[in-house]
């Protein structure tokens, strides 16, 4: 596994951070061939057991490796950023509480010990990806740095910065994979905020999910409401948009892994 470590990449506004780069196996093998890029949020779960906070990974390269060598999928950069002890802070979106609604909510968060601990740098966090993370990766790696061949994904809190990366930066995100969207953080704000910045039908694809047991059981609610607003933006099932509700999953790396191939073959599926 060709796996390269970027220790503590600093951007103003957030915590330095580590970035894994793992290249599949024909990026050596086929040097004339441009790649697309899957930028991956809580990177040290993905590739190495002793990394991994839950001490599980998603085998993201076992799974990339064996798509491709079914040709299900184009092989894939896979850029895994590492999540930080600002964690929180840095994937819940901030853009869909700027409204009446958002600004009372804020003040009583700001009331709570648990929300005094994070910075809400979401905005930055973005801009560190679009504007330092992918220049870097574009200049070093044979990449297809298109829209159309560049995607974002996570789980939980990943799969809502996921989600908010690809309705503010549209241009640069032309996929993303939202697994265990952790909606109950942003559910009083967020249909407002997709209805207005959700990208138009057409050009992009989104892929969601959850499972049926302990926290994934909340999220079912606000995912049917999402998917009520992905059909009146004219998006179509199963072509440039999918909710699969998985029964038994919990909310875990293991599950992730487990169904890890169905977003990555929508996403990077040849047909």
């Amino acid at each position: 596994m060709e796996l390269r470590h970027y220790e503590q990449l600093s951007y103003h506004g957030l915590e330095p951070r580590d970035v894994d780069v793992w290249l599949p196996e024909e990026y050596q093998t086929l040097q004339n061939r441009r790649f697309p890029v899957l930028y991956m949020h809580d990177g040290q779960n993905l590739f190495e057991v002793e990394k991994s906070y839950s001490g599980v990974i998603w085998e993201v390269a076992e799974w990339i490796t064996k798509l491709a060598k079914e040709e299900k999928i184009e092989p894939a950069i896979v850029v895994g950023i590492w999540a930080t002890e600002n964690r929180f802070g840095d994937y819940q979106p901030t853009k869909p509480f700027n409204s009446l609604k958002g600004e009372v909510i804020k003040k009583l968060a700001a009331k709570s010990k648990k929300f005094k601990r994070h910075s809400f740098v979401a905005d930055q966090y973005l801009s560190f990806l679009v504007h330092s993370l992918k220049p870097m990766i574009d200049q070093e790696f044979r990449t297809k740095s298109d829209p159309a061949h560049t995607f974002t994904m996570g789980s939980s809190m990943g799969g809502l910065i996921s989600m908010y990366a690809i309705c503010e930066y549209p241009a640069i995100f032309g996929g993303a994979g939202c697994l265990s969207t952790h909606w109950p953080v942003v559910q009083m704000v967020i249909l407002p905020y997709l209805r207005k910045k959700m990208p138009k039908a057409g050009n992009h694809q989104l892929y969601f999910d959850h499972g049926t047991e302990g926290l994934d059981s909340k999220y079912g609610k606000v995912q049917k409401k999402v998917d009520a607003l992905m059909v009146e933006k004219g998006y179509q099932a199963d072509v440039d948009w999918m909710t699969r509700i998985y029964k038994g999953h919990k909310h875990h790396e293991s599950c992730w892994r487990e169904r890890l191939d169905v977003p990555l073959k929508f996403l990077l599926g040849k047909e």
